[in-house]
């Protein structure tokens, strides 16, 4: 009777776990991820030994290939990390525990991306808006424009406060406004 009990109790376990992991696959869109991905990242951060891209690949039944995709866009965004253990030779890995690390490095990363590719798009309409208004005697195109480069300098004052906002999170300087939850 009592392993009957500890059964029911381990499947309650597992399923809830597995509740968790799809949960967090479900939201892995968040970071630009695939599911599949987000499942990867689930089964290593519950696993309690570093995991290798055999032992992935079984127990969440993808192909290695997959497997090594998954786990590279998981390291490039720090969420994983290769480790060692004696007497293995085939690569190790495991998830990055800190959650609030992983956040910062992805949020700087993508943001900054975005943010800088704004820049310059906003730098070269700025340049060539202000080259055209200087050759045109259309006075009612002059205006638009004159109006637009305002708008253009509304926009790179915000992008330049998000880089500064960015450079905040990526500098851990987030932590001493909003703290780390214990």
């Amino acid at each position: 009777m009592p392993e009957e009990k500890h059964r029911k109790e381990w499947d309650k376990y597992e399923e809830t776990i597995e509740k968790f992991i799809q949960t967090i696959a479900k939201n892995m869109n968040l970071y630009g991820l695939t599911s599949s991905i987000g499942r990867l990242y689930g089964v290593l951060y519950f696993s309690d030994e570093p995991m290798t891209l055999d032992d992935m690949r079984d127990a969440l039944e993808m192909s290695k290939t997959s497997m090594s995709t998954g786990v590279r866009a998981l390291s490039d965004m720090k969420m994983v990390e290769s480790t060692y253990k004696k007497g293995i030779r085939k690569d190790l890995y495991q998830s990055e525990e800190d959650w609030y690390k992983s956040f910062t490095s992805l949020f700087g990363s993508r943001w900054r991306k975005y943010t800088e590719s704004n820049i310059e798009e906003a730098d070269e309409a700025i340049e060539v808006l202000t080259e055209l208004q200087s050759i045109t005697d259309d006075e009612e195109l002059k205006e638009k424009i004159n109006h637009d480069l305002e708008r253009l300098k509304y926009a790179k004052n915000y992008y330049d406060w998000l880089m500064k906002f960015i450079q905040i999170i990526e500098s851990g300087k987030i932590f001493e406004y909003i703290p780390k939850n214990e």
